[in-house]
């Protein structure tokens, strides 16, 4: 596919404002009692992600530590977007087998007829009917871990322990706000001061993370939790991205001793880095966001051989699965292509 192929998909940035994410997500959710009208069913529902977007990644790593392939299947988009919507073209004739739709507004059209927000990664999409259930994507994830359970794996990780719960949620609530959506909003400042305070919100939290993580393995407890699946996805983009194109240039990940060993480890272990597309992450930003990239140059770099070198974390102690297991391989058709990830 060439950039060429792809229409202008507009500003992504608004003159002399700070970068505001629209959070209204649909908040219908799918749950063990139905209570929403959406009772978990295996093959009910398919979820719709793209390996680019981070949102999305969390999804398709919690679905891989618990397991849930068999009960929910996943439909992935391509790595760039036109002004419309999220489009289908990795599949043959650029159709999803499985909804028979191009692209993924019509599942939001066919549940909402001219939905006006985002039309957005993750999404749930029920089979029969087509239509969007939801893409809230924070909420997506925990549920994942809570109502889903009768169709978890033998040996599926706690990733949200109700013990932990608040402390999984406090941590999260300040890596979402300044990481997380931190990076996007030094990327999308609209003004010189939005950008200084985003930085400086940034680059302050990545020194509390750094603290918090050097003298722990893991972000909560002594095993992976949701709290470190939301950070990966935008730590294993950093450099590929955000350093440059968004302008988070203090220091790159790999200059960030800590922070880097942490990235490598979580990267290194099932479930995390194999479901990593670093060619669809630069394809997707550096293609789409034309406002901050008009030549829609994808960079060759950086340089992903790092990933693979041993952390050294275990030292730290911890065990990443709890008294759980690690998940098999990828399915078959899951399987980023080699060319595409750190061994390539």
């Amino acid at each position: 596919m060439t950039t060429e192929s792809h229409e202008t998909t507009g500003a992504y940035v608004t003159p002399g404002q700070e970068f505001t994410r629209d959070t209204a997500y649909i908040q219908t959710r799918v749950t063990a009692d139905g209570r929403d009208g959406y009772p978990v069913e295996p093959g009910r529902y398919r979820l719709v992600v793209a390996r680019a977007c981070p949102w999305a990644n969390r999804a398709i790593i919690v679905r891989r530590l618990l397991g849930l392939e068999g009960a929910l299947s996943m439909g992935v988009c391509g790595p760039t977007h036109d002004r419309r919507s999220w489009t289908f073209d990795l599949d043959p004739g650029g159709v999803d087998p499985v909804l028979g739709i191009p692209r993924l507004q019509d599942a939001y059209f066919a549940r909402f007829p001219g939905y006006e927000r985002g039309i957005t990664v993750p999404a749930l999409v029920e089979v029969a009917t087509g239509q969007v259930v939801t893409n809230d994507y924070a909420q997506l994830t925990l549920d994942l871990s809570t109502q889903w359970r009768e169709h978890h794996r033998d040996g599926a990780p706690e990733l949200y322990p109700e013990h932990l719960r608040d402390e999984i949620d406090a941590v999260a609530k300040l890596v979402f706000r300044d990481v997380n959506n931190g990076v996007y909003k030094c990327g999308f400042a609209g003004s010189q001061a939005a950008y200084e305070r985003a930085y400086t919100r940034l680059f302050d939290r990545l020194d509390w993370l750094t603290q918090r993580l050097s003298t722990q393995r893991y972000l909560v407890g002594d095993t992976l939790t949701e709290a470190d699946v939301r950070l990966f996805t935008t730590l294993v983009r950093f450099d590929a991205v955000y350093h440059g194109h968004f302008k988070c240039n203090r220091q790159k990940l790999t200059e960030m001793p800590v922070l880097w060993a942490y990235a490598r480890d979580l990267f290194q272990t099932p479930g995390f880095g194999d479901t990593v597309d670093f060619d669809h992450i630069k394809r997707h930003y550096y293609v789409v966001h034309t406002d901050l990239n008009p030549t829609q140059i994808v960079p060759s770099g950086p340089d992903l051989a790092g990933w693979l070198v041993p952390s050294g974390r275990e030292a730290l102690g911890g065990r990443p699965f709890g008294d759980g297991t690690p998940p098999g391989p990828p399915l078959a058709a899951e399987i980023v292509p080699r060319e595409h990830t750190a061994a390539g």
